[in-house]
């Protein structure tokens, strides 16, 4: 499989830097403000690894109409991959995330939208537009975010209404007919009111064909749109923000390939493997529909604020994929491409799912030397998942049916400090008590193996920790500050209840983290240049494991005796000129799984497995690796440059990201490794009437070099894989009003 030589890797760079979007010309940079601890500061003063994108690099990112996975290796130490396709991202941050694939799955990444975290997986992948910003923090949240954050947290700010009367609007269109339209407008109503309406419509047309069927460009398509809606009232001492939203889809799954890696390597088996098509005898579709509210109320109280912020999520999903990626069994030929031991068609959904949070928040308003809050936190998800198996050489008829129903509550109350020891020392340090319930039950009717019905089984797993953190940082001077700390984080219980093809349930204990940390955030060339370093270590206690697959089309949990990472995090931003702006940002990470007698079942596809046994025939010991779709360096780059021209201006912009080698499962082996990706955008246009809020319109290229690389795999049928977007140019238009 191809792999980014230096000088490949050096020439993208080269590309990047001579290339930009929306003008820059300016003297300095501009101040980044953030609410990363529920307070609005700048993000040079916080004193943890944070980092940021803008909306107007949003947009550029955006431009192709990829969903949330388009910001992975954007930021250093971030990755996303999905076995669902734009449904059901995964993240991880420092190497630490959950590759679990099941609708209930517990993710160590906590994602926050609009003051609301967002736990199903399905919710996190609404679609990016009309965003002011998104602010990415690095290691653990135990204090103010607290559930479930032991990776760190990413919070999705939206544009919010304002007195003045804007908005914007989008259009673009690009190969395989793909069309996306975006726009926002808004503006006082009253006196004391404003609103804002948003929304993004998006739609490719199918791009791939079904050799099996003799079908042309059948699938690969979708049909989305997403909308929000927002109320603000404002009066001398009261502030309400009401958020309205919802999202729609209806798609291609995530396409699984038959037999597309070579055997004894992670080479594409090109015999079997073309991106524009595949051969599958079974149905591929997704349908989702998520809404929800929100309301942000705050008080200003004089010397203290009082916040509260109510939210409510809900979802429907139903999905169904050929997981075989093939045609045909061995026992009922023909069968292809390649070996098929046996078929497998499967479908999941949400028919019910409820989640609703509360926060209370009490705020010191600018004491002096000493600021604090304290909080109080309570969550409630009722979720059902059904799951799905068709005998595809049956006329595609249902043959398996299982249900799971799970209901979460959490409760937590939380407070931080901030104190400035003298001008130039700042203590800061929180502390979180959170109690997690969850009553689950299982049972399956019908089975697809010979099973036979089973359950309802039941499990109702408890915990309550102490999270929290402290941090001391030293302002050497107005552009230079050193930091120092240490956060403890917590992930409560966990269940795997997917018995349509097992027979048991599995519970995974609770989570502990410890990480150390350590940075200098620095502002140079008279304020022309940011340059953030971070040092970090952090070690597991029972880390959470999810053994995807192996020898059946299952997941199970297990707790390993501990897992640790290392590494750090390098980001610069560098106004070289008043009309050219470079970024760049650099992570290593280094993951281990620490326990000498932890054994799990590897491939049930003939894959090369590289581990020693286990104890039990056909196990293997995972003690030494790397947590699954970890790479250790990620490395990103973004040039813009813009040029006065004719009454308006030129510009260019250009970005590449690139991470290192990953490894899909638990266990190594040769065929289920991702190669190094690196991804090369461009985009080049002309904007004018910008005193009148400006227009654009641009050519647009995302992954130009049309890389092509294994993103994921199913190990317990064949050796299955599925790879990345290829490349798409398109067209653009924009006016800001």
């Amino acid at each position: 499989m191809k792999s980014i030589q230096p000088t490949r890797l050096a020439l993208a760079a080269a590309v990047a830097f001579a290339v930009s979007g929306n003008a820059v010309a300016q003297d300095m940079l501009e101040e980044v403000v953030v609410t990363a601890q529920k307070r609005t500061e700048n993000v040079q003063d916080i004193p943890f690894s944070i980092s940021t994108l803008s909306g107007e690099k949003l947009d550029v990112f955006t431009s192709g109409s990829e969903d949330i996975r388009l910001l992975r290796g954007r930021l250093p130490s971030l990755q996303i991959e999905s076995s669902f396709g734009r449904s059901f991202p995964r993240f991880y941050i420092r190497g630490f995330g959950n590759p679990d694939f099941d609708l209930n799955a517990s993710q160590p990444v906590s994602l926050v939208y609009d003051g609301i975290v967002l736990e199903n997986p399905l919710l996190k992948g609404f679609p990016i537009f009309d965003l002011d910003r998104i602010e990415m923090l690095r290691g653990p949240q135990g204090t103010l975010f607290g559930r479930n954050t032991p990776a760190g947290t990413i919070k999705f700010e939206s544009r919010q209404p304002t007195r003045e009367n804007e908005g914007y609007f989008g259009a673009s269109y690009g190969e395989d007919d793909t069309f996306r339209i975006e726009g926002a407008v808004g503006g006082p109503l009253s006196e004391n009111w404003s609103g804002r309406f948003s929304g993004i419509y998006m739609d490719r047309s199918d791009w791939v064909d079904n050799d099996f069927t003799g079908r042309g460009d059948v699938l690969g398509g979708f049909d989305e749109y997403a909308v929000r809606g927002q109320l603000m009232y404002e009066s001398d001492n009261f502030t309400g923000l009401f958020n309205l939203h919802a999202r729609y889809l209806d798609g291609t799954a995530r396409l699984f390939r038959a037999n597309i890696i070579e055997p004894g390597s992670n080479n594409f088996n090109r015999d079997n493997y073309n991106i524009g098509s595949v051969q599958i005898d079974g149905d591929n579709f997704q349908k989702l529909e998520t809404f929800g509210g929100v309301m942000t109320l705050e008080w200003d109280l004089g010397r203290t604020t009082f916040t509260s912020i109510t939210g409510y999520e809900s979802i429907e999903f139903s999905s169904r994929g050929d997981i075989d990626g093939g045609f045909g069994a061995s026992f009922a030929p023909p069968f292809g491409p390649g070996f098929i031991p046996f078929p497998s068609e499967t479908g999941d959904g949400i028919p019910d799912h409820d989640q609703f949070t509360q926060e209370f928040r009490l705020a010191s308003n600018e004491w002096g030397a000493l600021d604090w809050q304290v909080g109080f936190f309570y969550f409630n998800e009722d979720l059902t998942i059904e799951s799905f198996s068709f005998d595809t050489l049956g006329g595609g008829v249902q043959n398996g049916f299982a249900r799971q129903n799970q209901e979460t509550d959490t409760v937590a109350i939380f407070g931080s400090i901030d104190y400035e020891l003298s001008e130039d020392w700042v203590l800061q340090a929180g502390l979180r008590y959170s109690d997690d319930e969850k009553d689950f039950v299982a049972e399956r009717l019908s089975s697809p193996i010979g099973g036979g019905p089973i359950g309802p089984l039941t499990t109702n797993p408890d915990d309550s920790e102490w999270s929290g953190d402290i941090s001391l940082t030293w302002f050497a001077n107005d552009n230079v500050n050193v930091y120092g700390r240490v956060a403890r984080g917590f992930r409560a219980p966990s269940i795997q209840g997917r018995i349509l093809f097992g027979d048991a349930l599995s519970v995974a204990d609770s989570e502990t983290i410890v990480s150390i940390e350590g940075g200098v955030k620095s502002t140079l060339m008279d304020g022309r240049a940011r340059l953030n370093f971070s040092l970090f270590s952090y070690e597991i206690d029972d880390p959470q494991l999810t053994a995807v697959g192996g020898a059946a089309n299952f997941n199970q949990l297990l707790n390993a005796d501990q897992s640790s990472g290392q590494g750090f995090e390098l980001e610069l931003e560098a106004l070289l000129t008043e009309d050219f702006l470079v970024t760049a940002g650099v992570s290593y990470n280094d993951t281990e799984i620490e326990d000498s007698t932890l054994a799990i079942a590897p491939c049930g596809s003939g894959c090369t497995v590289l581990d020693p046994p286990g104890p039990v025939e056909g196990s293997v010991l995972i003690d030494g690796n790397p947590l699954p779709q970890a790479p250790e360096w990620i490395f990103n780059l973004t040039a813009q440059y813009t040029k006065a021209m004719g009454g308006g201006e030129f510009f260019v912009f250009g970005d590449y990201y690139w991470r290192d080698e990953v490894n899909f499962f638990l266990y190594e082996s040769a065929e289920y490794t991702g190669d190094s990706l690196g991804e090369l955008g461009l985009r080049i246009g002309y904007a004018w009437d910008q005193a009148e809020g400006g227009q654009e319109i641009a050519i647009f290229g995302r992954n130009i070099t049309d890389e092509e690389e294994l993103v994921g795999g199913i190990d317990f049928n064949n050796l299955t894989g599925f790879v990345n977007e290829p490349a798409r140019w398109g067209i653009e238009y924009r006016i800001n009003f």
